[in-house]
């Protein structure tokens, strides 16, 4: 009878576990495992926690066997956990030093701490074995949009039931005057999954550019098929968005693609952001064109690029500057963020006064450097002369070739030049020689004066100090935080040198410092004489 009883506690054993695994979604030897943890914790504290006492559960027959282990020594310190060589002959004839060897004890009565204990220790194990189960499943799934159920809402911050785990859209993940109650489906975008102390957090959002993405991929087949592709988002949530798209196929319009028959795609998408508005742009690998497209609805009359900075000058009609702004500089803002340039946005009339000003100062400055009269000076900045050294070492010809002057005059002005360019060199040199900048920086090629001085101003001196410096430090740098970018100047921005300069120069001097070795440009040689032979025979 007794035997009956016994075989059926370790039946229940069994189905307790086997009806654990399946409530919580984890493996049936995870929950055993626990259970052989919490009968160890039971006996450690009928034996002695001084013991090393294992416990085990067969899974087949739900037999549970304890077991006490104890090392082999040759002089025992602790018998609790040690036993001489001579005594586990006794048990076991092929023992040897430094093994280990069990011996069997008989099973533990649980009491009514010992069990309360016990459940507290297989509740805890479960729970840890559920939350692993949690993490793995959705640590791979990072990227993806998922469905769920609204848990609760607390705070502004929103859990969602993913049916097997739980994930938080943050309110400042959230989109602006979107509510959401007890029950209700929604859809985000997974950014995130870590683990922490309370358990996995999975980390979703509404309102990331990839979530729109991920949108449109849903909804467009061409893109979740890879003919179209999505270059660059830019959202301003539950406002407005720009989206821009390329297609690998040259049969199949992106921009239609996207829209679908009378709007119906990017309307889809539309109504799951709460009536977002999307422009969809086609990227081009010309920045100009992509930059003008990603500025529409506004007009655009002209651009001029600065592909060293990553900036843009766009000139728009007067009346449209106002849409090519936007309202609170969303427009800009938003195919900045997109093109990845910085846009400056001006009018037809406002450049033409610019330019009219500019025409006026190298006037004023020709005036100034060459002893000229007014007229001179103003018929060689319209010839294109913007600076004096232009002048100066300019083929005379080209001078002379302006109507009303001749060689004698071209000369004459050409004299007057290099006179003003020496003065003020000899100026410049003053000043370096002041700031204490030393005279082995004129070793470097394409080192010029004016340079040694906004060296001297901003603390480079040697040719360690430049060999030190990286090219920002040089040409200076933009970081964008929350949309808006800010400009951080370097050394030689106000002479406008561009990173390919500052970094020849930057390798000039760390090769003249000995940092590096110069690559030697005889095998060069070598190589064009070996090609030019060849190409000869």
């Amino acid at each position: 009878m007794a035997e009956t009883a016994v075989s059926a506690n370790r039946l229940e054993l069994l189905q307790i576990a086997d009806a654990v695994a399946r409530e919580k979604s984890i493996n049936k030897e995870l929950v055993l495992e626990a259970m052989a943890d919490a009968i160890q914790r039971a006996a450690r504290s009928r034996y002695g926690a001084e013991n090393d006492i294992r416990a085990d559960i067969d899974s087949k027959t739900g037999e549970i066997s304890l077991r006490r282990v104890l090392e082999i020594v040759e002089e025992v310190d602790n018998d609790s956990t040690q036993i001489l060589l001579a005594d586990a002959k006794h048990i076991n004839e092929n023992a040897q030093l430094g093994d280990f060897i069990s011996e069997p004890l008989p099973p533990v009565e649980f009491g009514r701490i010992a069990a309360q204990n016990a459940k507290q220790v297989i509740v805890q194990k479960v729970r840890d074995a559920e939350r692993e189960r949690m993490y793995e499943e959705f640590k791979d799934r990072v990227g993806e949009v998922i469905n769920g159920v609204v848990k609760r809402v607390e705070y502004g911050n929103v859990i969602v039931d993913l049916g097997r785990g739980e994930g938080i859209v943050r309110r400042d993940e959230g989109l602006p005057r979107e509510n959401f109650r007890t029950g209700d489906r929604i859809r985000a975008y997974i950014y995130d999954v870590r683990r922490e102390q309370r358990g996995p957090q999975i980390f979703m959002s509404r309102s990331r550019p990839e979530f729109m993405s991920k949108l449109f991929g849903q909804e467009v087949p061409e893109i979740y098929d890879g003919i179209v592709e999505v270059i660059s988002v830019a959202r301003d949530p539950g406002s407005r968005a720009k989206i821009s798209v390329i297609s690998k196929d040259s049969s199949i319009d992106p921009v239609g693609a996207c829209v679908g028959m009378r709007g119906s795609r990017v309307q889809a998408v539309v109504n799951e952001l709460q009536g977002e508005k999307i422009d969809i742009i086609p990227w081009t690998e010309d920045a100009a064109s992509f930059i003008v497209n990603a500025l529409a609805p506004a007009e655009v009359s002209k651009v001029v690029l600065d592909e060293d900075t990553q900036r843009i000058e766009v000139v728009v009609p007067d009346d449209q500057l106002s849409l090519a702004i936007g309202r609170r500089g969303q427009n800009v803002r938003l195919a900045s963020q997109l093109t990845g340039w910085d846009i400056d946005i001006t009018t037809e009339t406002d450049e033409s006064e610019r330019r009219q000003q500019e025409f006026n100062e190298r006037t004023e400055n020709f005036m100034k450097a060459l002893d000229v009269d007014e007229m001179l000076a103003q018929l060689l900045a319209s010839e294109g002369f913007e600076l004096v050294e232009e002048v100066a070492y300019v083929d005379p010809a080209e001078i002379a070739s302006i109507e009303g002057l001749d060689a004698e005059t071209a000369d004459e002005i050409q004299a007057r030049a290099r006179e003003f360019l020496e003065r003020e060199v000899a100026e410049l040199d003053a000043e370096r020689k002041k700031l204490g900048v030393k005279d082995e920086l004129l070793e470097i090629e394409g080192i010029t004066m004016p340079m040694l001085v906004a060296f001297g101003k901003d603390g480079i001196k040697t040719i360690e100090d430049l060999a030190g410096c990286a090219t920002d430090d040089l040409t200076g740098w933009s970081e964008r935080k929350d949309g808006e970018v800010k400009h951080f100047p370097g050394a030689l921005s106000d002479l406008k040198t561009s990173s390919a300069d500052a970094e020849a120069l930057i390798m000039a001097a760390r090769i003249k410092a000995g940092w590096i070795e110069a690559e030697p440009e005889v095998e060069e040689t070598e190589a064009e004489d070996t090609e030019s032979g060849e190409s000869q025979d």
